[in-house]
C-alpha cells in the first residue's frame, strides 16, 4: 500500500502517519536482511580452510567440499579443482571397493554390516552410495542413511548419498574426485555402491581396486553366468541372503556359480575369482568376505598388478573429463544454443536425418 493511499483512507493525520512509520520499520528490517543474505551468499570460500579442516577429519568440511565438487555452478569449477589438487598428495592410501548388484539384492544391509564389522577392527569407512535419478522428475531420493541406521551413527564412518544424474554406469558424475576427498580425510576403505541398474552396470570397475558382485539365490542369474560383462569383471561374488529357508539355494547358486567362472578367461590381475555366500542381516559370512579382500590386496600388491591399474585409472580419468568437458562446451556453445531447438525441430519432423544434423552442429562448434 502506498503512503498516499495511507493518508487518503486514514481517519486522521495522526494515525496516518504511525501506520508510513510502521511499513517504513518493516521494510528497513526487511531490506537489511536481504543485505546480509546476499553478503553471505557472496562471501569467498576459503579453500584452505575447508582442507585443514578435512584433514583434520571434521565431517562439515568433508560434505562442504564434495557439494563443490558436485556443483554445476561454473564459478565453483576453479574452486572444485583446487580443493582436489590440494588433496591429491593426501590420497590414494585407502582400498577402494565397488559393490553392485541388481535392485534388491540387498546392498543396503551388507553395506552396512561389511561396514560395522570394518569400523570395529579399527577401519574408517567412506561409504559414497549413488541412488538412481528419475528420468521423469529428474529427482532423487537418497535415502541410503536412513536405510543404514546403525553405521550412519558411527564416528568411524560416513556415507554419502549422490544422485547417478544423467551418467551411465552406476556412479555419480563426481564419485572419482569424491574417493580423493575421502581419502585425504583419512578414510582408508572406501565403498561405492552402484545403483544396481543391471549388466550396463560397469563404470565403477574403472575407479575401484576390488569389484564385488552381489547376487541372491533363485533368482535366475545362476543360468546366465556365462554371459559377459559385468560377472567377467567380479573379482568376488557373494551370495546373499544365504539364511533360514536360502541356504541350500545358495548353496546350489555357489556351485552355478562357480562353474561358470571356469569359462572365463585368466584376469590380468592373475586372480581367481571366488564365489562365497552370506548372510547380511544375520552377520553370517563377512569375515571370509573381507579376509578374501585382503588376500587380494596382498597378490596384486607383489604382483604390481595394484599400482599398474590405479595408473590405468588416472589415465582414464583424463580422458572421461577430457569428454566430458568437451561435450559441456558444445552445449553451452552460444551458436548451438541458438541453433539447437531448430535442428531438433528438423530432425523430429523428418526434414533433415540425424546424421546430418549432427554433422553440421558439429561443423558449426568448430
Amino acid at each position: 500500500m502506498s503512503i498516499k493511499l495511507i493518508i487518503l483512507k486514514s481517519k486522521n493525520k495522526q494515525s496516518a502517519l504511525k501506520e508510513v512509520e510502521g511499513i517504513s520499520a518493516i521494510n528497513s528490517v526487511g531490506l537489511t536482511a536481504v543485505s546480509n543474505f546476499k553478503k553471505n551468499r557472496q562471501k569467498k570460500v576459503d579453500i584452505e580452510v575447508i582442507f585443514q579442516n578435512l584433514q583434520q577429519g571434521q565431517i562439515a568440511s568433508l560434505s562442504q567440499a564434495i557439494t563443490l565438487i558436485e556443483s554445476t555452478q561454473s564459478n565453483h569449477n576453479q574452486l572444485a579443482n583446487d580443493i582436489i589438487q590440494k588433496c591429491l598428495p593426501h590420497a590414494n592410501q585407502s582400498i577402494r571397493i565397488g559393490i553392485t548388484g541388481i535392485p534388491g539384492v540387498g546392498k543396503s544391509t551388507f553395506i552396512e554390516a561389511f561396514g560395522k564389522y570394518l569400523t570395529n577392527h579399527g577401519k574408517k569407512v567412506a561409504v559414497l552410495a549413488v541412488d538412481p535419478t528419475s528420468t521423469l522428475s529428474k529427482g532423487s531420493i537418497l535415502g541410503d542413511k536412513t536405510r543404514m541406521e546403525e553405521l550412519v551413527k558411527d564416528p568411524h564412518a560416513f556415507i554419502r548419498p549422490s544422485p547417478s544424474g544423467q551418467t551411465l554406469g552406476g556412479v555419480a558424475r563426481k564419485t572419482r574426485e569424491t574417493i580423493i576427498l575421502c581419502e585425504a580425510a583419512g578414510y582408508d576403505t572406501i565403498l561405492i555402491e552402484t545403483v544396481g541398474v543391471g549388466q550396463s552396470e560397469t563404470a565403477v570397475h574403472g575407479m575401484v581396486d576390488f569389484f564385488l558382485l552381489l547376487k541372491i539365490a533363485g533368482a535366475g542369474d545362476e543360468l546366465q553366468g556365462i554371459k559377459r560383462g559385468i560377472m567377467e569383471m567380479a573379482d568376488l561374488i557373494v551370495i546373499n541372503k544365504a539364511d533360514g529357508e536360502n541356504i541350500n539355494q545358495a548353496k546350489l547358486a555357489k556351485a552355478e556359480f562357480n562353474r561358470a567362472l571356469h569359462l572365463f578367461p585368466i584376469k590380468n590381475s592373475e586372480w581367481t575369482p571366488k564365489v562365497q555366500t552370506c548372510s547380511a542381516l544375520n552377520g553370517l559370512g563377512i569375515e571370509e568376505i573381507w579376509e578374501t579382500i585382503c588376500e587380494y590386496i596382498k597378490m596384486t600388491k607383489k604382483n604390481n598388478y595394484f599400482d599398474i591399474n590405479r595408473k590405468e585409472q588416472n589415465y582414464q580419468w583424463m580422458i572421461d573429463t577430457i569428454n566430458e568437458q568437451l561435450l559441456s562446451n558444445f552445449f553451452e556453445h552460444p551458436q548451438i544454443k541458438n541453433q539447437l531447438p531448430l535442428i531438433i525441430d528438423d530432425v523430429k519432423k523428418g526434414i533433415k536425418s540425424p546424421f546430418v544434423a549432427a554433422n553440421y552442429l558439429l561443423n558449426l562448434f568448430k
